[in-house]
């Protein structure tokens, strides 16, 4: 199976960070206009057929429907949720790519960056690891 970062198709790379354009933004469609990471990482996972309706982090660590809380080990696709604190309310989110990296629309760099987890901790903004969230299987479209 090939892995996921190469899978990734190259314009999702050069998305520029633009904090205005959020879930429930009238033009969060169209990335050329940049995204926050919500916007960013709900619309990778759609690249892959995962279905995910346009949550703030608080929404989406609070759902059911469509995501599952990750108990067992990080599998490709996942959802991470990073904070200063464990509360969900604004927290920044990135999506899992296995070998303990994700990769996350950062307003720290301008556009998307790779990361270990590790990165993620040494950062203050970032070292609190929330949780973990997974698309439900029902809202996972055959490719």
């Amino acid at each position: 199976m090939p892995r996921l970062l190469d899978q990734i198709p190259a314009h999702f790379w050069t998305i520029p960070y633009n904090a205005a354009i959020h879930p429930g933004a009238m033009n969060d469609a169209d990335l050329s206009m940049g995204a926050n990471c919500q916007v960013f990482a709900y619309s990778l996972l759609r690249f892959f057929g995962r279905v995910v309706p346009d949550f703030r982090s608080s929404n989406l660590w609070d759902d059911t429907m469509h995501t599952q809380l990750v108990t067992d080990a990080l599998a490709p696709l996942d959802l991470l949720l990073f904070n200063k604190t464990k509360d969900p309310y604004g927290a920044h989110v990135a999506v899992y790519t296995g070998n303990e990296q994700a990769i996350h629309l950062c307003q720290e760099i301008g556009k998307p960056a790779l990361w270990t987890l590790e990165e993620f901790q040494r950062r203050p903004r970032y070292a609190v690891l929330i949780g973990a969230k997974r698309v439900t299987p029902d809202n996972i479209q055959p490719s």
